[in-house]
């Protein structure tokens, strides 16, 4: 089966690599993870724009002839604005991609505990 091109969409939704809208949303600042405008899927269901729902969504359009399956892959997961990212395991996740913040303890050159060990 072949995947369908994806539209991104130019909608500004972060402040600071963040998502202040939602209230346990993560800072994706200095993880590496460069936050991801929302896209229009193959079904032209906007996904990441916050709103969830659409009126092209088989949600909105549900049949006791809708396969469940329609809404299933990765086309309707936004990689930065999901609600998985709102858990504590993602949250641990983010932070381990951190930098530690390691001024003014540390000299940005020279390992000064050299040989304290």
């Amino acid at each position: 089966m072949k995947k369908k091109k994806e539209t991104q969409l130019e909608i500004p939704l972060s402040i600071d690599e963040t998502l202040p809208h939602q209230i346990n949303a993560p800072s994706f600042k200095g993880t590496g993870i460069k936050m991801e405008a929302p896209f229009v899927n193959q079904h032209g269901v906007i996904i990441g724009d916050s709103h969830y729902s659409s009126a092209n969504s088989p949600l909105e359009n549900w049949t006791v002839e809708t396969d469940p399956a329609i809404m299933s892959g990765d086309e309707w997961v936004h990689p930065t604005n999901d609600i998985g990212w709102n858990t504590t395991e993602n949250h641990e996740l983010l932070e381990s991609k951190r930098k530690p913040q390691a001024v003014p303890f540390m000299h940005p050159t020279i390992d000064v505990s050299k040989g304290t060990d």
